[in-house]
């Protein structure tokens, strides 16, 4: 049995090692490879474990997650299959994590759309770094805020602060973070909506028959009726 000093004495240990432990499960997480490093906390002494990306994924630019079509079609597939705006799934991942699914929050949310472990056990997320499972259960949990709170704003509030707090204030909480966070997703959407819009292409022209005139001056004239 190793007493209490020699417990801290491996933390340090480990803390100056900053061991690196390969994870199974995150290797899973849609084809995507994850590592853990453990370090010891300075403060407690307890060892401290945090998923990250491989160095060469680390190096790219933020929000890059967002070109692969791959992450597009699992965001479209959990939209229709829940009933939710996609581009709204996407305001909320690029808000929450910037694409980045093996993101840790200080609070312990994890994953593309940030789930708490409460929340992810509740949803039946068995791992949360995995983009569908997390995805899946992220618009599902997004779609039942929906038709608990009506109103946009409040449902965002509730994705981040949870439904107790809103319900608690009947409004968005007077937590600085959350009122933030819900501005930046609706102003995200906003911008995702006209994006859109712009690459939206235009409707098949309804058909004008052409008619050609000799004017008296002479020139000819072309019209559309």
């Amino acid at each position: 049995m190793v007493g209490k000093n020699g417990v801290r004495g491996l933390c340090f240990l480990a803390g100056l090692a900053g061991v690196l432990l390969w994870t199974p499960r995150a290797a899973e997480a849609g084809g995507l490879t994850a590592r853990a490093v453990v370090r010891a906390d300075a403060a407690s002494g307890r060892l401290v474990r945090k998923l990250v990306a491989p160095a060469g994924r680390q190096r790219r630019a933020p929000g890059f997650w967002r070109t692969e079509a791959r992450l597009d079609e699992m965001v479209k597939q959990a939209a229709t299959k829940y009933g939710v705006d996609p581009l709204l799934v996407h305001a909320v991942i690029e808000v929450e994590s910037n694409y980045d699914p093996f993101a840790v929050s200080p609070k312990g949310a994890a994953g593309l759309m940030q789930l708490m472990e409460a929340t992810a056990r509740r949803l039946g997320v068995a791992n949360r770094f995995a983009p569908w499972e997390n995805i899946d259960a992220g618009v599902r949990y997004l779609k039942y805020l929906q038709d608990l709170f009506p109103d946009q704003r409040l449902a965002l509030a509730a994705y981040n602060a949870g439904e107790g707090a809103v319900i608690k204030h009947n409004r968005i909480p007077p937590y600085e973070e959350t009122r933030e966070y819900v501005e930046r997703v609706r102003r995200r959407y906003e911008e995702l909506k006209g994006e859109a819009r712009r690459l939206r292409p235009p409707l098949d022209p309804a058909y004008r028959p052409l008619e050609v005139a000799l004017g008296p001056d002479g020139r000819l004239h072309l019209r559309t009726r």
